[in-house]
C-alpha cells in the first residue's frame, strides 16, 4: 500500500488529511490503525466510532496487540462508547496478559459495557457536591475551581459523560450564584509567581522529559515506571504462558518490595556520569521504601584490581547510600554456565570461530558455524571451559538479532586469566549481553535502570530470560550526563596522568567523584546537581557552572567563615588602642548568629590583602587608598592610611595607619578581611583543565585532547590564616571570607594545613 493509499484510509476514520499525514510518520500506529480498519466494516460504525478507533490504536501495547480485534468489535457495536471505557477495557486487558482467554463478564464490569448514567444521577451528584462546598462558593464566587466538583462527582459515577458533568455544575452554579457581576468579570488580584517546576506528563510512555526536581527523592516518585509484578505494563516487555506464574513467585520473594542494582565494572574509578546512576537506582528505590544490590560487574579479569572495588564502595557511600547487599557476576559464574549450555541444548545458541575482527561493525559476515548440530557445539563449549581451544579461537554466540541490527552477540569468549575472585577456575569468562539480564534475574530486581546507549540491547535482555523460562525484569533507560570542559575516560585520564598533566585518579581538575571529594564539593551538592538536571532520554551534556551553583547552595548553608590572606599586605595600626591583643569574636555564619562563633585576635599588625590596597586607585575602587579609609570586618574599627613604606623598587612593603572605632568614623565604602598573628598555610588554586567545551571532539581539537590542556591551571601560594583554623581535618569546608570555598586536603600535615580550592563566590570581589 502506498502512502497516498494509507493516508486514504486513515481519513475514513474522520482524520483530516494533516492529521493523517502526521500519524503516518508513527509506524507503530499505523500498523495498528491498519489492522483495526481490517476488522470493522466503516460505514457501518457508530457516529464518532472512527475517532474511538483512532484513540485504541494510539493508545494499546504490543502485549495485548492480539486482544486488537475482539476490543474494535466492541467499539463496532457500540458497546465501549467513549476513551474513558476505552482506556479501562485496554487497562483490564494489560492486567490479564497472561490469561489466554478473555472473561468477558470481567472485561464488560471493567470497562463498563451497558452501564448507563441518567441525567437525574449527574444532577443529584453534582447537588451532593455542591452543598460540600456551598460556603466556598459563596466566599469565592466564580473563582471557585470548579474542577473539584467535577472530580468528585466523576469518582461517584466513573462513566457518566464528562461534558454532561461539566453543563450540569455550570447551571448548578449559576443557579446558586445568579449572572457574573462586575467583580466577577473584573481580573483576580496579582499574587506572588511561585518558579516554574516542570512536571512530567501524564502517564508518559517514556522517560523523555522527566523536570528537574529540588531533591533525588522528589524527582524519583515523578517517574513513570511499572510498580512490581506489573512488569508487563511496561512498553515491550515480552509475555509468554509463563509470565503469570513467574511474576506471582517473584512478587513472593521480594514481598512487592521495589530492587535495583547499580552494576559498575570495577576497572576503574568513578566519574560524574556515575554519580546519576548511583542516584537514579538508589534514589528510586530508597524513594519507593525499597532496596539496591551494589553489584560488580566483574566479567573482564584483565582490568580489575582490588582498589576499584573498595574506590566504588567508598563512593557509593560518600553519595549517602548503603547498599542492600554487595554482590558479584562472579557470584553466579556456575549458573550462568549451566544456562549457556541449556542454550546450546535448545538450539539458540552456537559455538563460532569467527575472529572478533571479523564480527565487529554493523554488517559482518554471517557466521558460517550458526548451523552447526547442537552436540557439536556442546562438546566445544566443553573444550573451551577446559582450556583446550586458544583465545580468540572460538566464543558462544547467541541466536538474536538485536535492535541495532547486529546478529548473534557474543555470550563467552576465552580468557587465560586468573580472576580476582575466582582464580584459575575458569578461562572462559560470560559477556555484559548475556550476564546483564541474569543476574537481574537472579537477584530478581525490578527495575533494570541504564543509560541509553543499552536501549539496543533490549530486545535480548527479554528474548535471553524468556528463552530460559525464568523471571523476566525491566529495562528502563535514561539519558547519559556528560560535563563539558573535561573527559572522564579511564584511558584518557591514565594518558593525564602519565603525561603528568594530572597527578592521579583524585587529582581535583578532574570529575572522577574521588576528584570532586578531594576538590571540597561536598555529596549533598552533586546529589541535588543530578536533581536538578532531572531524568530525560535525551544525552545530557552541562557546563561545569551548573555543578558549581549547586556546590555554592550547599556550602553557603553549611561551610563556616573564616579569615585568611592569599597574598599578605602588612599593616600597623600607629595608635592601636590597646598595649596587647584585644580578642574579637566571629560567627561562623554572619546572617545566622546562633550557629556559633570563634575568637580570633585583634593586634597592632594585620594583614590584609595586597589588593585591597592601591597607591593609585583606578575609577570605582572602594578599598583602601592615600585618601580613602576602609573598615576591618568584624573588628568594629576602620583604617587610614598614615605612611607607605617601599623597598629601593618602589614595591609596597608596609602601609601605617591610624584607626578609628566605626561607630565613630565616617562610613567607610567597604569592610575588608584581615589577620592578625597568623599561621602558615598552603592554598591550592584549580583552574579549568582544558580550553574548549568538547576537548574530546577532534572538529573542536583536532590534534587530540592532550593539545587542549591549558598551563599553570594549578597554583600554590603560601598564605596567613586565622590561628582558629589550626584543629581543621582532612575534608573540612570553610568560606575564606570574601574569597571562596575551600576544603582541607588530605596531604595535610601536622605542621602544615593545605587547602583546595572548591569554587569561587558568586559575586565580584573585584571593586
Amino acid at each position: 500500500m502506498t502512502p497516498e493509499e494509507t493516508i486514504e484510509r486513515l481519513k475514513l476514520l474522520g482524520l483530516n488529511e494533516q492529521k493523517a499525514k502526521e500519524t503516518l510518520k508513527n509506524a507503530n500506529v499505523t500498523k495498528f490503525l491498519l489492522a483495526a480498519l481490517n476488522e470493522v466494516k466503516i460505514e457501518q460504525l457508530p457516529s464518532g466510532a472512527g475517532m474511538l478507533i483512532y484513540h485504541l490504536a494510539t493508545k494499546i501495547k504490543p502485549q495485548i496487540a492480539t486482544k486488537l480485534a475482539f476490543v474494535c468489535g466492541y467499539i463496532a457495536e457500540g458497546k465501549l462508547d467513549s476513551t474513558l471505557r476505552i482506556d479501562a477495557a485496554l487497562e483490564h486487558l494489560l492486567s490479564h496478559v497472561s490469561d489466554a482467554n478473555v472473561d468477558v463478564s470481567a472485561f464488560e464490569k471493567a470497562s463498563g459495557v451497558g452501564v448507563v448514567v441518567t441525567p437525574e444521577q449527574v444532577e443529584q451528584a453534582v447537588e451532593l457536591h455542591m452543598a460540600q462546598y456551598k460556603a466556598e462558593l459563596l466566599e469565592k464566587r466564580y473563582r471557585f475551581n470548579s474542577g473539584t466538583i467535577m472530580q468528585a462527582v466523576r469518582a461517584d459515577l466513573p462513566w457518566a459523560d464528562g461534558k454532561a458533568i461539566r453543563n450540569e455544575v455550570d447551571i448548578q452554579i449559576l443557579d446558586l450564584l445568579g449572572p457574573k457581576t462586575e467583580a466577577d468579570l473584573a481580573p483576580p488580584p496579582k499574587v506572588d509567581k511561585k518558579p516554574k517546576v516542570l512536571k512530567p506528563a501524564e502517564n508518559p510512555e517514556r522517560i523523555d522529559d522527566i523536570g528537574g526536581a529540588s531533591s533525588i527523592s522528589e524527582l524519583m516518585k515523578k517517574l513513570p515506571f511499572h510498580a512490581p509484578g506489573e512488569n508487563f505494563k511496561a512498553d515491550g516487555y515480552v509475555v509468554n504462558p509463563d509470565t503469570k506464574r513467574l511474576l506471582a513467585e517473584h512478587l513472593k520473594i521480594t514481598g512487592g518490595k521495589v530492587r535495583t542494582r547499580f552494576p559498575p565494572e570495577p576497572n576503574g574509578i568513578l566519574h560524574i556520569g556515575h554519580a546519576k546512576a548511583i542516584n537514579i537506582n538508589f534514589g528510586y528505590a530508597a524513594a519507593h521504601d525499597g532496596v539496591c544490590f551494589l553489584r560488580y560487574d566483574d566479567t573482564n579479569p584483565e582490568k580489575e584490581e582490588e582498589k576499584f572495588f573498595t574506590g566504588i564502595k567508598d563512593m557509593v557511600e560518600w553519595l549517602g547510600y548503603k547498599p542492600f547487599k554487595i554482590t558479584h557476576s562472579s557470584d553466579y559464574f556456575d549458573q550462568l554456565y549451566k544456562w549457556a549450555v541449556e542454550l546450546i541444548h535448545k538450539d539458540l545458541a552456537y559455538v563460532c570461530h569467527q575472529r572478533s575482527e571479523e564480527i565487529k561493525g554493523f554488517n559482518p559476515p554471517p557466521s558460517p558455524w550458526r548451523s552447526r548440530p547442537v552436540e557439536e557445539s556442546l562438546q566445544l563449549f566443553e573444550d573451551m571451559k577446559n582450556g583446550k581451544i586458544d583465545e580468540g579461537d572460538a566464543t558462544l554466540r547467541m541466536k538474536i538479532t538485536l535492535e541495532e541490527g547486529k546478529q548473534d552477540p557474543v555470550a563467552y569468549r576465552i580468557r587465560f586469566k586468573a580472576h580476582h575472585r575466582t582464580g584459575n577456575k575458569w578461562c572462559i569468562y560470560p559477556t555484559y549481553d548475556y550476564t546483564h539480564c541474569l543476574c537481574d534475574s537472579i537477584e530478581h530486581i525490578t527495575h533494570s535502570l541504564c543509560t541509553k546507549e543499552f536501549q539496543s540491547r533490549r530486545s535480548s535482555y527479554y528474548w535471553l530470560c524468556n528463552a530460559l523460562g525464568i523471571y523476566c525484569p525491566v529495562q528502563w533507560e535514561y539519558g547519559r550526563l556528560n560535563v563539558n570542559y573535561t573527559v572522564v575516560s579511564k584511558r584518557k585520564i591514565a594518558k593525564l596522568i602519565e603525561e603528568e598533566v594530572v597527578r592521579d585518579w583524585d587529582d581535583p581538575r578532574l570529575y572522577t567523584l574521588s576528584a570532586l571529594r578531594r576538590r571540597g564539593v561536598p555529596p549533598a551538592a552533586v546529589n541535588s546537581f543530578c536533581a536538578a538536571l532531572g531524568v530525560t532520554g535525551a544525552l545530557g551534556a552541562v557546563d561545569p557552572a551548573m555543578l558549581d551553583a549547586s556546590v555554592r547552595d550547599v556550602l553557603n548553608l553549611t561551610a563556616p567563615r573564616i579569615m585568611i590572606v592569599l597574598e599578605p599586605l602588612k599593616i600597623t595600626i600607629t595608635n592601636f588602642p590597646s598595649d596587647k591583643p584585644i580578642q574579637v569574636t566571629v560567627p561562623n555564619f554572619p546572617n545566622q548568629p546562633d550557629k556559633g562563633s570563634y575568637a580570633v585576635m585583634f593586634n597592632k599588625v594585620i594583614y590584609i590583602e595586597t589588593t585591597d590596597f592601591k597607591e593609585e586607585p583606578d575609577k570605582g575602587y572602594r578599598r583602601l587608598t592615600p585618601k580613602q579609609t576602609v573598615g576591618l570586618r568584624h573588628a568594629g574599627y576602620v583604617i587610614k592610611v598614615s605612611e607607605i613604606i617601599k623597598d629601593a623598587s618602589g614595591k609596597v612593603l608596609e602601609v601605617q595607619c591610624t584607626a578609628q572605632p566605626a561607630d565613630s568614623a565616617e562610613k567607610p565604602k567597604a569592610f575588608i578581611h584581615w589577620v592578625s598573628e597568623p599561621v602558615d598555610v598552603e592554598v591550592r588554586l584549580y583552574e579549568p583543565l582544558f580550553k574548549h567545551k568538547n576537548p574530546e571532539d577532534p572538529n573542536e581539537v583536532p590534534n587530540g585532547f592532550l593539545s587542549d590542556c591549558r598551563e599553570d591551571t594549578l597554583k600554590v601560594v603560601n598564605a596567613y590564616a586565622d590561628a582558629s583554623i589550626k584543629g581543621a581535618r582532612v575534608f573540612d569546608k570553610f568560606q575564606f571570607e570574601r574569597i571562596g570555598f575551600f576544603s582541607v586536603d588530605p596531604d595535610t600535615t601536622d605542621k602544615k594545613i593545605i587547602f583546595n580550592r572548591t569554587v569561587s563566590l558568586k559575586e565580584d570581589t573585584g571593586k
